[in-house]
């Protein structure tokens, strides 16, 4: 059994907490929305899923530290929890039920912070997935009643099925030319976007993806599921782990000539 499972629990009860505040304010005609420093919107189911968790953070684990999307960095020590309260805002605003409550756990080790328990769950879609270090991925509706995740064993790019979230990110850092040219050799291209395509490497249902700019809690969750369910989560760069400001997730077998056409 894994160290964190007390945690990977606690994660479920903040996630239960978070789906029922974003889903009571889903499609509400009065929803509040405002644009952040950055130019994308936060709304009030946002702020309010974040206060929650950290709410119960503060009550379950005093002691560990907290980052979060919408109100920073709180504590200091070798356990840090990372939370996205909506992933998909834009979804969410729009009414599309493409988006996720991300919460992840980090624990500081030799290589710094690495996370080891990881849950996105996207109430609007009834779906869940979670993983622990050394315990596996799942997916399903609780603890007790889920299905362990294995990634595909997909071993050509001409076979492959690729997710990304939208073209403007790759031509804005001019790797445009690249990440054509991968789709190009691709089997299939889709634009998911969000949290969603990394939940479908590690279910095996896609076998790459990636995206060229991204926080720290837009991937430390989906990093741990990935690995646990025998795929590779990466930077661009090849650094293993969230902490290269972008993402590339594979099957495990596709993973270097993915990195190798998105480096072109």
């Amino acid at each position: 059994m894994s160290d964190y499972h007390d945690d990977l629990r606690l994660a479920h009860v903040l996630a239960d907490a978070a789906d029922a505040a974003t889903m009571d304010r889903f499609k509400a005609l009065d929803l509040k929305v405002e644009t952040k420093p950055d130019m994308t919107p936060v709304s009030e189911a946002d702020k309010a899923a974040e206060e929650l968790i950290r709410g119960h953070l503060q009550r379950a684990r005093p002691r560990d530290a907290v980052l979060g999307e919408e109100f920073g960095s709180e504590g200091l020590g070798p356990r840090r929890w990372i939370i996205d309260p909506i992933d998909g805002t834009k979804n969410y605003v729009r009414g599309v039920p493409v988006w996720a409550t991300l919460i992840a756990l980090m624990v500081q080790g030799e290589g710094g912070y690495r996370p080891v328990v990881g849950l996105v769950s996207a109430p609007a879609l009834g779906r869940r997935w979670w993983a622990a270090k050394d315990s596996g991925a799942y997916t399903g509706r609780s603890l007790t009643s889920a299905t362990r995740l294995q990634v595909s064993q997909v071993g050509r790019i001409g076979d492959a099925s690729f997710a990304y979230s939208s073209l403007s990110g790759w031509e804005e850092r001019g790797m445009l030319p690249g990440f054509l040219d991968l789709t190009r050799a691709c089997w299939r291209t889709r634009g998911y976007g969000d949290f969603w395509p990394y939940m479908m490497v590690a279910e095996g249902s896609v076998d790459i993806c990636a995206e060229p700019e991204l926080s720290l809690w837009d991937m430390a969750a989906n990093a741990v599921i990935v690995e646990e369910a025998g795929g590779r989560f990466t930077g661009l760069d090849g650094r293993p782990g969230p902490h290269s400001g972008n993402a590339a997730a594979s099957n495990g077998l596709l993973h270097d000539e993915l990195l190798g056409y998105l480096r072109s």
